[in-house]
């Protein structure tokens, strides 16, 4: 089954024959649809865990969409959530971290970061790795706490700028925090992308590029969307570009008129190549030893996701709410 969350708040399960199985709508009880957006899902067994920007972590069952549990997260719940053994991780309002029992969804642990006032949307998925939860919030902020009791263990920070062209300043964590072996790698919207020990948080290093989305690490590299629209390869030992592909930048590119750019989803790795979905109604694929643009397809009326992979086939939902697929 492909699972999606729409602008509604309607989970949607449907087969990869492209036939809908059932729907659900996850939208608290006197809230209004319109009054908030975001949210994110994981899948575990036979349980969905989706969460909403109304505040709320939801478990439905895979097979029927019936509902197993609600809980409260007391503030927006806009990221996607990561489920680990016997628990549910999920960051709220950008600045606290869930552990919850994924059976009932019952509080097991709660930790707090730093209060951002200037957050994106959203947040990203909490990472475990060695025994650790990492959890990554709206002031740049990345937290290690153990798995089990949520005891701290370290922290470190994702803050800096480029200085000269950004696209934007904030110090959000946008670039999803990704584990390979002892290191995590993450980045910010405003020009830094790091690589941490896991274990201790101690920094290895800092490249003055922004992560805008799912940072890449693969093979000695690391790719990653970056925060002045190119798509990069980084030397995942010491973080220095190797090759940076362009990727279209403003909407309108006229002076006076440069304000909405063009967003781009991924990358992922699938077939040898390297798989972007954007905004502006293309997949591109490119060659990931060089960056060279190998292929481009159409996507009717543009991308709103990064791209997922199952099967041989590609799956990703357009600007107009449509679950598109692709062999």
């Amino acid at each position: 089954r492909i699972f999606t969350l729409d602008a509604q708040t309607t989970v949607t399960a449907v087969s990869t024959s492209g036939a809908v199985i059932w729907q659900r709508d996850v939208l608290p009880d006197g809230a209004e649809e319109g009054d908030a957006t975001g949210g994110g899902l994981a899948v575990d067994g036979d349980i969905v865990y989706v969460s909403t920007g109304f505040g709320a972590l939801t478990a439905l069952e895979a097979s029927t969409g019936n509902t197993v549990w609600v809980q409260d997260l007391e503030a927006t719940g806009s990221g996607r959530p990561t489920v680990f053994g016997d628990l549910v991780y999920i960051m709220a309002g950008d600045d606290t971290g869930w552990a919850l029992d994924k059976s009932n969804g019952r509080l097991a642990w709660q930790i707090t970061g730093s209060e951002s006032p200037t957050n994106v949307l959203g947040a990203p998925a909490p990472v475990v790795v060695g025994g650790l939860t990492v959890f990554s919030f709206g002031s740049g902020e990345m937290q290690a706490v153990f798995s089990q009791g949520g005891l701290r263990r370290w922290d470190a920070s994702v803050l800096g700028e480029r200085k000269g062209r950004a696209l934007s300043k904030y110090d959000d964590v946008t670039g999803r925090p990704i584990a390979v072996g002892n290191v995590i790698y993450a980045g910010n919207q405003s020009g830094r992308t790091v690589a941490v020990n896991a274990g201790s948080g101690g920094r290895i290093w800092t490249a003055n590029e922004g992560a805008v989305d799912t940072v890449l690490p693969v093979g000695g590299s690391v790719f990653l969307i970056s925060d002045r629209n190119e798509l990069l390869r980084l030397d995942a030992s010491d973080g220095t570009r190797i090759w940076g592909a362009t990727l279209p930048g403003f909407v309108d590119n006229k002076p006076g008129r440069q304000a909405e750019v063009y967003a781009h989803h991924g990358p992922i790795l699938a077939g040898g190549r390297l798989i972007v979905a954007s905004s502006d109604g293309l997949i591109r694929s490119f060659d990931p030893v060089s960056g060279t643009l190998t292929e481009a397809t159409d996507v009717p009326n543009g991308a709103s996701t990064a791209p997922v992979v199952a099967g041989r086939t590609l799956y990703l939902v357009n600007r107009k709410g449509q679950l598109v697929a692709y062999r």
